[in-house]
């Protein structure tokens, strides 16, 4: 475990990203066993949701360059996404340190984010007209699968991306420049 203040964001990360087992039951339709995973507390600030993206990069490049894992450039793009809204999410709705977990196969990326707020999220409506609170449904619309549990304090959302790209297939083995 290991942590440091960047920004407005204190962290502490556990970089352990060896294969493990999944215990969680969030729909995990693998037989639970994870080529990488890692997991960081982000308690708040500015910094933390930047930080968060920053580190879900370098998880998919130390997947692509450690693990051989193909990553598309989709994947990255939308893990960044997704990171932004379920961090951004959590700090300004919920309570406590956020916890955010992200973990890998063969073919996707799960980002997992807990808090300490009961209250479940809901994605509201669509409406072109309404400013902001989009969030959800955005991570919605792009993530393969989407788990809101309930947890002995507080949440876990979970949304699951596929690594490779479905409309060409086309991936990359190094991020560009």
């Amino acid at each position: 475990m290991q942590g440091r203040r960047v920004g407005e964001c204190s962290w502490t990360g556990n970089e352990d990203e060896s294969v493990g087992t999944h215990a969680d039951d969030d729909g995990s339709s693998v037989s639970g066993r994870h080529l990488m995973r890692t997991e960081y507390a982000l308690d708040g600030g500015d910094g933390c949701i930047a930080e968060a993206r920053h580190h879900a990069i370098g998880f998919l490049d130390r997947a692509r360059t450690g693990h051989d894992v193909q990553v598309s450039q989709r994947a990255v793009d939308l893990t960044q996404l997704v990171v932004s809204e379920l961090v951004t999410n959590a700090l300004t709705h919920g309570s406590g340190p956020v916890l955010m977990e992200l973990r890998l196969t063969n073919d996707r990326v799960d980002v997992v984010v807990r808090d300490s707020d009961p209250t479940l999220p809901a994605a509201w409506p669509a409406d072109p007209g309404r400013i902001g609170r989009h969030g959800l449904e955005i991570v919605k619309a792009v993530a393969e699968d989407l788990f809101i549990e309930q947890e002995p304090v507080g949440k876990r959302i979970t949304a699951r991306i596929a690594l490779s790209d479905p409309a060409d297939a086309h991936v990359t083995s190094h991020r560009p420049s």
